[in-house]
């Protein structure tokens, strides 16, 4: 297991001061077991040594405060923040132990129209993939396709083919759709996938960072300037309702900054009071960074060495920014 072998390196990589780097992991999911049919998405296991790696050779910091030290030239050497998007009931269940068991703090950007007993449209077609029968599923009534589910390969081909092609969808259509598909495969309509209002409040008081994500998860590039303030402002108002705070860090949903939201979405996120913004762009933050432009990195390898090197050569690429 790889300890702390790195920390020279990403410390020369990414001093204190006006050269520090921020390097903002992103999560969504992390199962308990691992799932077959999100193969992405890291078990307890491996989230495990990934945050014993973390622990071990960055300085992890709440995402809004480690923003304002960049933003200041104060952020300290191989400055890090675990971040995760939706609100998942895993991240309550099985992150925020683990979090907890090596000394760090998270920040979950949760997306509060899924809270108590929600299920995002993802899911729907996911769970319904999961739970049908047939060898050959036909979504073409839906502007989907056909799919062959008859081996595991082509489940995952089903379920990256139909979101792919169904996430750019007008937003409540979309919806409305990946709630009908999964009717129609047996899916309940209540779902244990996504937090509790309460489990929310316990991992604020565990000692974690909670930022908006606006309410239903819209691609916010696809709605009119009034529809995306009023899904942000939602989000945050519903947020601070519930932790009974003002919440002053942001997530775009999707958020690949050329495709899912523009400058326009940027100004409403502050002009209701956000202080800093996760995007989705691969990198590592620096002094020059725009604070409601935070790039994100996402850890998909499996093994403790190639997630120590990916990390490495992503810090490394962005010396000069």
């Amino acid at each position: 297991m790889i300890t702390g072998v790195f920390k020279p390196a990403f410390r020369i990589l990414s001093p204190s001061g006006r050269r520090g780097k921020l390097f903002v992991f992103i999560f969504h999911r992390v199962v308990d077991q691992n799932d077959a049919l999100l193969p992405s998405e890291p078990d307890a296991v491996q989230f495990d040594w990934m945050m014993n790696f973390v622990k071990n050779n960055f300085r992890v910091l709440p995402f809004g405060e480690a923003v304002s030290l960049l933003n200041n030239d104060k952020l300290p050497a191989a400055a890090a923040c675990v971040t995760f998007d939706d609100g998942y009931q895993d991240n309550f269940s099985v992150a925020m132990p683990i979090l907890q068991r090596h000394g760090l703090v998270g920040t979950f950007f949760i997306s509060t129209g899924f809270l108590n007993g929600g299920r995002m449209w993802n899911d729907d077609i996911i769970e319904a993939i999961r739970a049908s029968p047939n060898a050959v599923v036909d979504w073409s009534e839906f502007g989907l396709d056909q799919y062959d589910l008859t081996t595991h390969q082509g489940r995952i081909l089903a379920i990256n083919a139909a979101l792919g092609k169904l996430k750019y969808f007008p937003h409540m259509e979309r919806n409305v759709i990946a709630r009908e598909i999964a009717h129609r495969s047996g899916i309940p309509g209540n779902s244990t996938l996504m937090m509790s209002s309460d489990e929310v409040r316990l991992l604020r008081a565990a000692g974690m960072e909670l930022g908006a994500h606006t309410h239903s998860h819209p691609i916010l590039s696809n709605l009119s300037a009034r529809e995306a303030e009023s899904e942000i402002a939602q989000g945050k108002e519903e947020l601070e309702a519930i932790l009974r705070e003002t919440v002053t860090s942001f997530a775009y949903p999707n958020g690949n900054s050329t495709r899912d939201l523009g400058m326009r979405d940027v100004a409403i996120v502050k002009r209701l009071g956000f202080l800093a913004a996760a995007t989705t762009d691969f990198g590592v933050a620096g002094s020059r960074t725009n604070p409601f432009f935070i790039p994100r990195f996402t850890p998909w390898d499996r093994t403790p060495h190639r997630f120590a090197l990916r990390c490495a050569i992503t810090l490394g690429k962005t010396l000069g920014r």
